[in-house]
C-alpha cells in the first residue's frame, strides 16, 4: 500500500461553484459571457438570486431586490431562473465529486462538502486534488469552483468563500490561529448584525479578539450562541462530513448500438466496464467482495449473475476476471442465436472501507497496482475515458 507523501492534516474540501446560476446561463447562452448577468425575478418586487461576477463590480448582490439592481446595474442582463437547468448541471458536478471521494455531503445545487481522508494514496495531498477536482470539472461542466482545504468544515467553507473567485485556499493544521486572527467577526458563522454589534460593544473586532476573550463573557452576552462563537474562533468544529446518500455499490453498464454476438467483443466490452468500476472503487477509496454482471440481451430479457469473493478487491483485474468467469458460464451452451447481447453491466457490492484487508487478490502484483494508480490520477484529471486498456487481460 503506498503511504500518503504529502501533508494530510487538512483532509476536509469545501467546494462552491462560481456565481453558479448566471454562470450556467452563460453556458446556455454564449453571447452573455464577459457581461454583467443578472438572474432572479425580473418585476420590480423581484430579488436577485446569482449576478456575474461582472455584475458584481456595480455592487450587485445575491438575495438584492432587482428594483435596486438594475439601477446599479442599468445595463444588465436580467433574466428569469431555469431552475431545471441548474438541477442538470448540478447533478454532472456531483458524479465529478462522487468520483473523487465516498463522502460527499451537498449543501445546495452549488456546493458540498468532500471528504478526502481515504484518497490520499492517488493524491500527493489535498492541494493536489483540489487542484485536479477544480479542472475536472471545469473540463466535464463548463462551470468555475472554488475549493477551500482544511481541517474541518467550518475552516473549509470559509477558505472557499475567501478563495473565491477561481481559486484554491489551504489551511494547515499548524496555521489555523494564523488564518483566522486577522479576519473579521462577520465572517464566523452566525455572526450577523445583530451578532457584530454585541462584539463591537465588548471591544472584538477581529476573529483572533474573539478566542482571545474569555468563552464566560461571550457566553453571558450572548447566551449559548456565544459559546458556539468561542470554539470557531478557535477553530474547533468536530462535525464529520455526513454523505448525502450511502452507496451500496459502485457500477458500471453500456447499451450497445449493435447487439454483441461474438463472445471476443463481449470480453473486450467486460473489460472496459470492469477497469471502469475498479477505478470508481479506488478513487473513493473503498473495495468490495461482490462482483456482478448484468447481461440484457435482444429479446429485453435481462439476466443477473454474481460471485462474491472471499476477501474484499479494487483491482480491474480481480473484477474482470470473476466477470469473465460469469459470462462464459452463461453462454456455454447457449445456442449463438439466442445470444445476441444488448448491454452489459458490471458492480460491485458488499463494500467496505479502503484499504481492503489484502488487496493481492488473484496474483495482483505491486507493479500493476502501480499502474492502476497511474491510470487513476490521468481519468481524475481528464475524466473516465482518457485512458485504458489496449488489449483483453490476459489469463494468469
Amino acid at each position: 500500500m503506498n503511504k500518503p507523501s504529502g501533508d494530510w492534516s487538512s483532509p476536509i474540501l469545501h467546494a462552491d461553484l462560481d456565481a453558479f446560476y448566471a454562470s450556467v446561463e452563460t453556458l446556455r447562452d454564449p453571447s452573455l459571457r464577459g457581461r454583467p448577468v443578472i438572474v432572479g425575478g425580473t418585476s420590480g418586487r423581484g430579488v436577485v438570486t446569482s449576478a456575474s461576477y461582472e455584475a458584481r463590480r456595480y455592487g450587485v448582490r445575491s438575495a438584492m431586490p432587482t428594483a435596486r439592481a438594475r439601477r446599479l446595474c442599468p445595463n444588465g442582463v436580467f433574466i428569469p431562473p431555469t431552475f431545471g437547468a441548474y438541477i442538470a448541471r448540478s447533478r454532472e458536478v456531483k458524479e465529478v465529486f462522487d468520483a473523487f471521494s465516498v463522502a460527499v455531503e451537498p449543501l445546495a445545487l452549488d456546493e458540498a462538502f468532500l471528504d478526502l481522508r481515504r484518497a490520499s494514496r492517488l493524491w500527493r495531498d489535498p492541494a493536489t486534488a483540489a487542484e485536479a477536482l477544480k479542472d475536472r470539472v471545469l473540463r466535464a461542466t463548463g462551470l468555475v469552483l472554488s475549493v477551500g482545504v482544511a481541517p474541518n468544515k467550518f475552516l473549509a467553507k470559509l477558505a472557499s468563500r475567501l478563495a473565491k473567485p477561481d481559486g484554491i485556499l489551504v489551511v494547515r493544521a499548524d496555521a489555523v490561529q494564523e488564518f483566522l486572527a486577522p479576519l473579521p467577526v462577520g465572517q464566523l458563522w452566525g455572526v450577523g448584525e445583530q451578532t457584530s454589534i454585541v462584539l463591537q460593544r465588548l471591544g472584538l473586532k477581529t476573529v483572533g479578539d474573539v478566542a482571545a476573550c474569555r468563552p464566560a463573557v461571550l457566553e453571558n452576552a450572548l447566551g449559548a450562541h456565544g459559546a458556539a462563537l468561542a470554539l470557531l474562533a478557535r477553530g474547533c468544529d468536530s462535525r464529520e462530513v455526513v454523505p448525502g446518500q450511502v452507496a451500496k455499490s459502485v457500477g458500471a453498464e453500456e447499451t450497445f448500438e449493435t447487439d454483441l454476438v461474438e463472445p471476443v467483443s463481449m470480453l473486450g466490452a467486460l473489460l472496459k466496464l470492469s477497469d471502469r468500476v475498479a477505478s470508481r472503487l479506488r478513487g473513493q477509496g473503498i473495495s468490495g467482495q461482490t462482483i456482478s454482471l448484468k447481461i440484457r440481451l435482444s429479446t429485453f430479457e435481462t439476466f443477473n449473475r454474481s460471485r462474491t469473493l472471499g476477501q474484499e478487491t479494487d483491482s480491474a483485474t480481480a473484477v474482470y476476471r470473476v466477470a469473465q468467469e460469469l459470462l462464459e458460464r452463461f453462454i456455454d451452451g447457449r445456442p449463438p442465436s439466442g445470444c445476441r447481447v444488448r448491454l452489459l453491466g458490471v458492480s460491485v457490492a458488499n463494500l467496505s472501507q479502503w484499504p481492503a484487508s489484502n488487496q493481492m487478490v488473484f496474483d495482483r502484483e505491486p507493479e500493476w497496482a502501480a499502474a492502476e494508480t497511474a491510470l487513476d490520477r490521468v481519468r481524475m484529471r481528464f475524466g473516465e475515458d482518457a485512458l485504458g486498456f489496449g488489449a483483453l487481460l490476459e489469463d494468469g
